[in-house]
């Protein structure tokens, strides 16, 4: 069954490749979510517009599970940090996973649940109903495949993580 999911942790370039490398995985593409301003710039994203970097995936259910993708994301994000991931700091650059089907919340609710008891760190993840998404400008679509040496906090250690 083919599905989709939006997850936003920090800079969206490296999020997308990290995602694109994951088997069961069909596409993904970068751009704005759950913000106030209807169809933003970058610069709108980057002063105060309320939307999140975000990465859309569309996966196949029948490879990889919402439960398995959830498990990658936490594997390269930071899910105790406010509005930051790395170097990048701003609204913007917050966590979070937002669904369209109403049957993933409990999926993604039962995960950070079981995370959250292995902590006494409060996950700060949100976790909400895609209210908005805009595809991001062409230049930032698969970004680090046309600039290889581009700016990203995830590492190369990170994406071998997409593989495993």
């Amino acid at each position: 069954m083919i599905k989709e999911i939006y997850f936003a942790g920090g800079c969206f370039w490296g999020l997308e490749k990290f995602f694109g490398l994951v088997d069961g995985v069909i596409s993904t593409e970068v751009g704005y979510a759950n913000g106030e301003t209807l169809n933003p710039t970058y610069e709108q994203v980057c002063n105060d517009s309320g939307h999140a970097e975000t990465v859309k995936v569309i996966y196949n259910s029948s490879v990889i599970t919402l439960t398995k993708l959830l498990q990658k994301f936490f594997l390269v994000i930071n899910p105790y940090s406010i509005n930051r991931q790395g170097g990048d700091i701003g609204v913007q650059y917050r966590t979070g996973v937002y669904f369209v089907d109403d049957l993933d919340y409990e999926v993604i609710k039962l995960f950070i649940d079981l995370e959250q008891a292995k902590t006494d760190k409060k996950i700060v993840v949100e976790v909400v109903k895609l209210k908005n998404y805009y595809q991001a400008e062409e230049y930032h679509q698969k970004y680090l495949d046309k600039n290889p040496f581009g700016y990203c906090h995830l590492k190369k250690a990170d994406f071998e993580k997409a593989r495993n």
